[in-house]
């Protein structure tokens, strides 16, 4: 979980950066490159924690907790569309 944590807290920097530049009047390409890199870093959290939830699911032994069905997994992937 410390990755998606460190990978949100670079989007949460990245977004900082974009809010400072729109307070300052920077050029708009400026402000559109950087937009997608905050969303790049978002994307890259979700499918890490995706990922890790998918690791867990599968691996799952706990009789008090179902694992996923295939159907709630392509619900967690289209999430991020």
């Amino acid at each position: 979980m410390n990755a998606v944590l460190n990978r949100l807290r670079r989007a949460q920097g990245q977004l900082a950066g974009v809010i400072t530049m729109i307070e300052a009047g920077r050029d708009c390409k400026d402000v559109v490159t950087q937009l997608a890199a905050v969303s790049r870093a978002l994307d890259r959290a979700g499918f890490k924690i995706i990922a890790s939830g998918m690791r867990e699911c599968l691996n799952a032994t706990d009789e008090d907790r179902p694992p996923l069905t295939e159907e709630e997994l392509e619900k967690l992937f289209l999430s991020l569309a």
